[in-house]
């Protein structure tokens, strides 16, 4: 048993880290990273390859395409072949190379927003257009849901060469239902636009829930796909930058790579070996063990705003570890991101980051122990009250 009560001290490292980015007397609750030490078999994988001793070039090879491909049978019943599967440095530099090869300056990129901060990115990255689709916000109580306008999305995203989507969804920890994500796919393939799909947050399932890849719904749609997958976020290897592009359909694969070699984007092999072992199986208690204690943090989350901090409202995540929380109806005056960090002393992310309908929200990192969290909260309450 792993207990995720105790996590290690990262104020001690020399380079910068959520702990250092800040003053001393900060609590970092923003980047989305978990203060949990990565599982024994990643560690056991890098001490074997650091006591070997000979750090040379080292290139992805057949073993860990097929490391990747039999996670996504075993997890999903989905058939990939090896080949299909490339190696990236990260999803952030995934979907960028997808962006530079699919996109033009007529045809941009399609974002459903509010939405992680760096699909905001592409654009100037690129130098391509930005094409936001707005969630439809709803609010029962105190508990936020969001939903897609499915007239606007067809009207949007056909202007599109991608759609960037986001599922399981950062910040708003949707997992996309079947036939929400059948119904996307057959817009964009409707339209030829193709389908970039960030599911980093896969494997990091609250409550027990499934998931489903966009590329798994059937293999038409699997044609028009490019799914990006990582070990970082579920096993707490972000750090390492070794993530996979999945692509079955040829054409759009050897456009993809094709990029990528332009850009000389190569995995460091720490990077490869702990793919090797995260994937491999021998983590997956561990992580069982990681998603009954991240479900127990998001109940806390929720329970503890529902209780202690009136007015201001929350989702419920069905994955990931960050939560989403709505303070535009709180006495809060201006940005409750710089709120917090000056009263109370604590970061979450701006909300705006996330695009404009992220004014006056917070994103708050809940992947980390529950006394830590519940500090966090018990000053923002404090700072709350003084109001």
């Amino acid at each position: 048993m792993t207990n995720f009560n105790i996590i290690p001290d990262r104020r001690k490292i020399f380079n910068k880290n959520k702990w250092t980015w800040y003053d001393k007397d900060i609590l970092p609750m923003w980047v989305a990273d978990m203060d949990f030490p990565a599982p024994k078999p990643i560690l056991d994988a890098l001490h074997k390859h650091l006591d070997h001793g000979v750090l040379g070039y080292e290139i992805p090879g057949r073993v860990l395409q097929e490391t990747v491909s039999a996670r996504m049978e075993r997890l999903y019943k989905w058939k990939v072949q090896p080949e299909a599967v490339l190696t990236v440095t990260g999803i952030v530099s995934g979907f960028s190379v997808a962006a530079r090869a699919f996109c033009s300056p007529k045809m941009g990129v399609a974002i459903q927003t509010p939405v992680y901060n760096e699909f905001h990115e592409v654009k100037n990255n690129v130098g391509i257009p930005q094409i936001d689709i707005p969630f439809v916000k709803s609010v029962k109580k105190n508990i936020l849901t969001y939903e897609i306008d499915w007239d606007l999305f067809e009207k949007r995203v056909k202007k599109a060469g991608i759609f960037l989507l986001c599922n399981p969804h950062n910040p708003l920890g949707i997992i996309f239902s079947r036939n929400e994500l059948t119904r996307m796919a057959e817009i964009c393939i409707k339209h030829d636009v193709v389908i970039v799909s960030d599911e980093i947050h896969s494997e990091l399932l609250l409550d027990g829930n499934k998931f489903i890849p966009m590329a798994k719904l059937s293999r038409e749609i699997e044609k028009h796909v490019i799914t990006l997958i990582a070990p970082s976020k579920t096993f707490n290897v972000p750090g390492l930058f070794c993530g996979f592009a999945i692509i079955p359909n040829k054409e759009l694969r050897d456009r993809y790579e094709n990029e990528l070699n332009h850009l000389r984007l190569h995995v460091a092999s720490p990077g490869l070996h702990a793919a090797q072992a995260a994937f491999s199986g021998k983590c997956d208690s561990w992580l069982a063990e990681l998603n009954r204690y991240l479900t127990g943090n998001r109940d806390f989350l929720v329970n503890y705003v529902t209780k202690n901090l009136p007015n201001v409202r929350t989702t419920i995540p069905d994955a990931t570890y960050l939560g989403w929380l709505d303070f535009t109806q709180t006495a809060i005056d201006g940005s409750p991101y710089e709120f917090f960090l000056k009263d109370a002393r604590v970061a979450v992310s701006e909300g705006k980051i996330f695009g404009k309908e992220g004014a006056g929200h917070v994103r708050i990192n809940f992947g980390t122990s529950r006394a830590i969290l519940k500090e966090g909260l018990d000053k923002m309450k404090r700072v709350m009250e003084a109001l």
